[in-house]
């Protein structure tokens, strides 16, 4: 059985990533100009902080510089986190998508925007946005199976109810007179 370059790096990364306590999520190699470019995203449920992704970062460096994998090539470790428009493949990712907006492509070639309510390991339940903001929107659940793609959508403006209710007791004061 014939294993890719990007396979063997998946192989010698996703212990280092689980022993940090990370899901490796992308291993990508490219090359740019001279010397490869090897980028690697890495997540956690909560979100992965900076100083975990820079103590990643030089364990895969020297975990690399140890290897074969990179031969005597020159190379360039990009190590950060998938992203605010992260593609949504695995549950988990649907799952930490939970109350964000996502672009669904479907399998039967429709399109929806849609807000993930609850995730788990056949499918998700979603609030299908309206058209133009006709009307009201309506859940339904979607098994991964019916997904062609989706991705996650940054919002701007929205307007999020515990921030909302954050202001709320803010405005009150500390002994709930106004």
């Amino acid at each position: 059985m014939s294993t890719t370059h990007t396979d063997r790096l998946r192989a010698l990364l996703e212990p280092l990533a689980e022993q940090a306590g990370l899901d490796l999520e992308d291993v990508r190699v490219t090359r740019a100009g001279s010397r490869r470019q090897v980028q690697i995203d890495v997540d956690t449920d909560g979100g992965v902080d900076m100083d975990a992704i820079a103590e990643f970062s030089r364990v895969v460096g020297e975990a690399l510089d140890e290897s074969d994998l990179m031969g005597d090539d020159a190379y360039l470790l990009e190590v950060g986190s998938p992203g605010a428009e992260r593609p949504l493949v695995l549950p988990r990712h649907w799952q930490r998508a939970e109350g964000r907006l996502a672009k669904i492509h479907l399998e039967d070639g429709g399109e929806i925007v849609a807000r993930v309510l609850e995730a788990d390991e056949d499918g998700a339940l979603v609030e299908v946005q309206p058209v133009k903001g006709r009307g009201r929107p309506k859940e339904r659940r979607l098994a991964y199976a019916e997904v062609a793609r989706a991705r996650v959508q940054v919002e701007f403006n929205r307007k999020d109810d515990e921030l909302l209710d954050e202001a709320a007791d803010f405005d009150e004061g500390e002994d709930g007179a106004e």
